[in-house]
């Protein structure tokens, strides 16, 4: 047994019952703030509350890692963490989005954390007005914080190097010697760069308390250290990244690294690390990270053949991105070409900007359907008449701009609690331009200030829209009345109808016209509506997007049984797929309907589930076959895809005995997560998605 298949194990064993808990210190930020009550800058408060957060993790290595920074829990005494949480109840909290970011590690990669401090030191003497030195010396606090929290953990190598012998007390002392270099200088090989990416990541999400902070397009990011004679050791640091990652954090979220893609001037930019990278995922094989492939029409075939295998041998974590719709959406919202390439999924299929983004992502998620519910509602309730299905569309799309209206609202007025409240120093170091202009992240120092809102239960409205075009306006078979009362009724007691609404309404997801282009009606409104508002603190656009992470269920189950035939309580379909079972034509079929709108303004991400028979991939020619199917799906403008190679046996199974089946990843809405972790919801909607059993 390998290294990483023993390290793999011991990793799956603690994140089962990783707490979190070492990402958040209520008693170091009760002792930080008490100590800075007489300073009257909260900037330069906060710049010491990451130092003492950072000072403050403690670290463990095993025999076999390869890599420092595995923090552990600290175990606080109850009346002290009480005491701690009462002091900090007086203070603000400061709602709205964190992380979900890639920091641009270039900053500190050219420099070294003393010279990046000097320079941070001379900004602040130079600086011309109060509050940017208060900002510039809250990044020098971060940095402090950075440089104490390597030391300890090269402390911690260096205990377990004094105990060590032969090969391995070899291994710690590469370990310590990086660890100490890059605690002052910028780093001078692979193993430096991707050890300091990973403290990078860790002085975001426990320093600022921000939340998954990603290594992003590593095959870019470590190229310069590259050295193809040492190309296993490599391989084995990547994985030992990834199981770091998976050690920090609980199941259930996202983690992102892209590969492939363009450089700024266009050009395909895979390399040999991007095969690396991608090849990682087959022997760690956990929720963390998802690597997704940036594919344009220059990306090598080998490139796209290593991805579409690990998908058909069962591997969840790859996706499909279309780098030609993405690039493409990016500049619709300002972002010059060179840059449009340089992008990340900031979690899920969330896209932002690399490096240079204050981006809040599902902010917030609106419920399609639920918005036609309350329609249905009204329209009943004051017995309004529609003369035809035009205009009760138009209704609904007056209300759902009511709806953006509001949220529109609630996000500024966020931003602008945030800006008195937050403060991020240890982000704001890493995202361009907040050292050039002098301010916080949380203060508009980053060049794209965006926020995503995304819209679940599209598929669902399309399929709810089309029955009510049949069945109330077309054929008048029903009254708003009468289809309010089936709903109701969770249609009890109408059976037959619920049966026609499936049955005999057209479907999203088949290839047909007259429903798919609700869909595109709806995209189109979206964006228009959404286009109308700028939002602080420099006129960010409100950018729309259709996946949904978990919320297609969350929202499902908040919901009461709608107008395609869907019961109350079940899930929605999840990002711009057709609903669980509804497509019956195959999956080019399927992939025609998904693809025929218009997708590269929803940066705010649009993800598209496909789920097939394991057996299907038995021969080279199927998988080739497979390969040409998510060819067709980018070359008509898809802009991303996952895909789960399964045995609903299996899955069967792992509801029965979880124990027996802890480590089987599957897709969700854009993340991927374990399969026993999911709820009965979820279990229920992943089993329930179409299966095709053919290509």
């Amino acid at each position: 047994m390998n290294r990483t298949t023993i390290l793999r194990e011991r990793t799956l064993q603690r994140q089962q019952c990783v707490s979190g808990k070492h990402r958040f210190h209520p008693p170091v930020d009760a002792a930080s703030l008490k100590s800075t009550e007489n300073i009257a800058s909260w900037q330069l408060r906060t710049g010491i509350r990451v130092r003492g957060r950072l000072a403050a993790l403690r670290f463990e290595i095993d025999e076999l890692e390869l890599l420092a920074g595995r923090s552990v829990d600290i175990d606080y005494e109850p009346a002290e963490l009480e005491q701690a949480r009462t002091y900090l109840a007086g203070y603000h909290g400061a709602p709205g989005q964190t992380g979900h970011c890639q920091p641009d590690y270039e900053v500190l990669f050219s420099t070294g954390i003393d010279m990046l401090r000097e320079q941070i030191n001379l900004k602040a003497i130079q600086a011309a007005s109060s509050d940017a030195r208060d900002f510039y010396h809250s990044c020098i606090g971060a940095l402090d914080g950075l440089q104490i929290m390597i030391g300890h953990a090269a402390d911690t190598v260096e205990h377990a190097f004094n105990q060590a012998s032969g090969s391995r007390r070899e291994e710690l002392r590469e370990i310590l010697n990086s660890c100490r270099r890059i605690a002052h200088a910028k780093p001078e090989t692979f193993r430096d760069a991707i050890q300091l990416v990973w403290f990078v990541m860790l002085g975001h999400m426990s320093g600022d308390c921000v939340g998954l902070v990603g290594p992003g397009r590593l095959d870019r990011v470590l190229l310069p250290y590259h050295r193809p004679a040492d190309k296993e050791i490599e391989l084995e640091l990547v994985e030992a990244l990834y199981l770091l990652i998976n050690d920090y954090d609980v199941p259930g979220l996202a983690y992102a690294v892209m590969v492939g893609g363009r450089d700024a001037d266009g050009q395909d930019a895979a390399n040999e690390l991007s095969y690396l990278v991608m090849e990682a995922v087959r022997r760690t094989k956990l929720v963390y990270p998802t690597v997704g492939l940036c594919r344009h029409h220059g990306t090598p075939e080998a490139l796209m053949e290593l991805t579409a295998n690990l998908i058909a041998d069962g591997y969840a974590t790859p996706a499909f991105f279309n780098d030609d719709t993405i690039s493409a959406g990016m500049r619709q919202y300002g972002v010059p070409a060179g840059d449009s390439y340089n992008y990340i999924n900031s979690t899920c299929v969330e896209i932002t900007p690399a490096g240079c983004s204050n981006v809040w992502v599902a902010s917030p998620y609106f419920s399609l359907c639920g918005i036609l519910m309350e329609l249905i509602d009204d329209t009943v309730s004051a017995r309004r008449e529609y003369p035809d299905f035009d205009i009760f569309l138009e209704a609904y799309f007056q209300r759902l701009a009511g709806k953006i209206a509001d949220a529109v609202k609630i996000q500024s007025e966020f931003r602008e609690q945030r800006r008195l409240y937050g403060r991020k120093p240890f982000q704001s170091i890493f995202t361009h331009d907040c050292l050039s202009r002098g301010r916080d992240i949380d203060d508009g120092g980053a060049r794209y200030n965006w926020v995503e809102c995304s819209f679940v239960g599209g598929a669902n409205l399309a399929d709810s829209l089309a029955a009510i075009r049949q069945t109330v306006f077309g054929k008048h078979k029903l009254t708003f009345f009468e289809l309010k009362q089936a709903l109701d009724a969770d249609f009890s007691g109408y059976e037959a109808l619920r049966m026609e609404l499936l049955a005999a309404c057209p479907k999203y997801g088949n290839n047909l016209p007259e429903v798919d282009i609700l869909l595109q009606q709806l995209v189109d409104r979206l964006k228009k509506e959404c286009a109308q508002y700028k939002l602080p603190p420099d006129d960010a656009p409100f950018v729309p997007g259709m996946f949904c992470w978990v919320m297609h269920q969350r929202l499902g189950a908040d919901c009461r049984a709608t107008p395609d035939g869907r019961k109350a309580g079940f899930a929605f379909a999840d990002g711009s797929g057709p609903a669980q079972g509804r497509e019956k034509n195959g999956p080019t079929a399927a992939i025609m309907s998904v693809t025929s709108w218009d997708q590269s303004g929803m940066i705010g991400g649009v993800a598209y589930n496909m789920k097939f028979d394991k057996s299907l991939f038995s021969s080279p020619e199927m998988r080739t076959k497979f390969r040409h199917l998510v060819e067709v799906f980018l070359d008509r403008g898809g802009f991303e895809t996952q895909i789960n190679v399964l045995d609903c046996d299996i899955l069967a199974k792992a509801m029965e005995n979880p124990d027996a089946y802890r480590d089987l990843v599957v897709r969700i809405g854009g993340y991927t997560d374990y399969f026993t972790h999911l709820s009965p919801g979820m279990q229920a909607e992943v089993i329930q998605r179409t299966e095709f059993a053919a290509l």
